[in-house]
């Protein structure tokens, strides 16, 4: 069965996606402020590998880029921010239009794995209690591929 990651179109359709995505929430009052401290000049190719492997692509992002450890360390501790997350899955349910995402089914499978990640692995309120040795959630049609295991 094709991935969620083939579906949507691959490498290139992640790196639409990614950069669409950053331009909402650069240009969201309340996102925005998740990236006061500036971001990596390679955010969006970071972004789009992260995307990708969790998808079902090639592991692009833990491979040249970091661990699934060290995404989660970047954004712990920040507190609640329930209506910065909620904005930032409306920015990325529109960057899915703007990346030529069209398919339905595809587009609510990433909705929900983006969703599920915002309010899970981004959302961790101090770094002490994260794994070293994990890997990128993986998430398929079904939903998150782990989700037994945990």
């Amino acid at each position: 069965m094709e991935s969620v990651y083939e579906a949507a179109g691959g490498a290139d359709a992640m790196m639409r996606l990614a950069a669409a995505w950053h331009e909402r929430v650069m240009a969201d009052e309340i996102v925005s402020h998740a990236f006061h401290g500036g971001v990596r000049p390679d955010h969006t190719e970071r972004l789009a590998a992260y995307w990708g492997e969790a998808l079902g692509g090639p592991p692009v992002y833990t491979e040249s880029y970091g661990s699934e450890a060290s995404v989660q360390r970047r954004h712990a501790g920040n507190g609640e921010h329930d209506e910065m997350n909620h904005r930032a899955i409306d920015c990325f349910d529109a960057a899915l239009a703007d990346a030529g995402i069209d398919d339905e089914r595809v587009r609510s499978v990433m909705h929900d794995y983006f969703a599920w990640t915002t309010f899970n692995t981004m959302y961790r309120h101090n770094s002490e209690d994260i794994d070293d040795g994990q890997a990128v959630t993986r998430w398929s049609w079904d939903g998150r591929q782990d989700a037994a295991e945990s």
